[in-house]
């Protein structure tokens, strides 16, 4: 699950996206209402956290712009103004949520598992991802091969649905390590290789069909495929 994140305060900023983190969402900082703007426009996303307050623009203003363009994703808006006035604003011009600040993490968190409930209830084939027999439902949080459910961590889980969004597309390390990690490449670094190497024992080791391969001098590969004339993919642990 990936969710963007508009909010100037840093340290506020910081503290939401470890968090989120932590429990396994991709999440996108922007702290500039402008460049919130343009992830939203150009990214998908499963959430939108949006302070209302910003530097450059109103997030009020950049939501009713967003729902203009027919965007539907769902909006959870941030504020240190308690005024009902505010709360009504802010539903009328198409957010789905409204939280004030200072706010515990916990209820955060809530609010947004209520939002992805939300749309799971009306679009629910969105929430599962697949692959041959492996299956992922992004809402109940589970994994299961073959009937046999997979226990993975949050990050494995992160992980795992990025290769399944993105099945079939080779993914350099770069591009898992910003995705997933939200940090830069390290060519010194094996954190990316060490983690797919986990992921592997837990959905390829005991199946005899291998999902994961890795394309030499290019990155990593999730699909189901018949790789016996390829030799530019690995398909054993490396």
């Amino acid at each position: 699950m990936k969710i963007l994140l508009v909010e100037d305060e840093i340290s506020l900023g910081d503290y939401i996206k470890k968090g989120l983190s932590e429990v396994g969402f991709i999440v996108e900082h922007h702290k500039t209402g402008l460049d919130g703007y343009h992830a939203l426009m150009t990214e998908d996303f499963n959430v939108v956290i949006m302070d209302v307050m910003l530097p450059d623009i109103s997030g009020f203003e950049l939501v009713r712009n967003y729902r203009a363009a027919g965007k539907l994703t769902p909006v959870l808006f941030l504020t240190a103004k308690d005024d009902l006035s505010d709360r009504v604003k802010g539903i009328e011009i198409g957010g789905d949520d409204y939280l004030t600040k200072p706010f515990a993490f916990a209820e955060l968190l809530v609010r947004i598992k209520n939002l992805l409930r939300r749309v799971n209830q009306t679009d629910y084939a969105n929430t599962v991802l697949q692959i041959a027999d492996l299956k992922m439902d992004i809402a109940k949080r589970t994994v299961s091969r073959s009937g046999q459910i997979i226990k993975l961590t949050a990050k494995e889980f992160a992980l795992l649905q990025f290769f399944l969004e993105r099945q079939g597309e080779v993914l350099p390390r770069s591009v898992i390590a910003s995705q997933v990690w939200d940090i830069n490449f390290d060519s010194d670094t094996n954190v990316i290789d060490v983690a797919i190497r986990r992921l592997r024992i837990k959905i390829d080791d005991d199946f005899d069909i291998k999902l994961i391969h890795t394309v030499r001098g290019m990155g990593y590969r999730l699909d189901h495929i018949d790789n016996t004339n390829d030799s530019d993919i690995i398909t054993m642990n490396q």
